[in-house]
């Protein structure tokens, strides 16, 4: 099929848009998270903006690349999420629509991408659904953490270690404060990969 006249080429649009607003609504949350003394949290959603703009230059360089230079714009017609933000609700908030887009929507793009016959579109936007699970994962788990004041809570002793000067201290509970440099309690690290696993996220 021509790229031009085919339905992955909207769709690609579509995901471009959703990529891009993802990444921006990820800074907003940054920011929320430093207002909150949350500075884990905070580089947890820089990385996963970062994440998001990458899968948008994916999608782009697509539209470009294939296009041959004859689509100069494409109207599209989707919805997108607006919704008041604060860090409690918009982290389980995103993490369902991770999940949408890993479960439902890249998956049915890359079956039409592949349909038309375009096998590395559909190959990519497979690959993308798998980041977003992962996606989905740690914004479920994070926000859940958030949500019920157990950031930093565990039934077993876990390590908790300060990402300012490493120190590393084994507990049920993360120290308040860094006792070596002082480093607020937001500035511990989470082993997210680690925790997920012992609780079956990743099964």
């Amino acid at each position: 099929m021509e790229f031009n006249d085919s339905v992955t080429k909207t769709n690609l649009a579509r995901s471009f848009a959703a990529e891009c607003q993802a990444g921006a609504r990820y800074q907003f949350m940054s920011k929320m998270a430093l207002q909150d003394s949350q500075q884990f949290i905070s580089d947890t959603m820089k990385t996963l903006a970062k994440n998001e703009m990458a899968h948008a230059k994916i999608f782009y360089d697509y539209i470009v690349e294939k296009s041959a230079g004859k689509c100069k714009n494409i109207s599209i017609e989707a919805g997108y999420p607006f919704e008041t933000p604060e860090l409690k609700t918009s982290l389980l908030g995103e993490a369902l629509i991770e999940l949408s887009e890993a479960k439902n929507i890249y998956p049915s793009f890359a079956k039409i991408a592949y349909d038309e016959g375009f096998a590395d579109i559909g190959k990519s936007f497979e690959m993308v659904a798998r980041v977003e699970e992962t996606h989905h994962k740690m914004l479920d788990y994070l926000g859940n953490l958030y949500k019920h004041n157990k950031m930093y809570k565990r039934n077993e002793p876990t390590k908790w270690k300060c990402s300012v000067c490493g120190y590393v201290e084994n507990s049920k509970e993360g120290f308040k404060a860094c006792p070596l440099c002082h480093a607020p309690q937001g500035y511990i690290i989470i082993d997210l990969d680690k925790e997920e696993c012992e609780k079956g996220f990743n099964q």
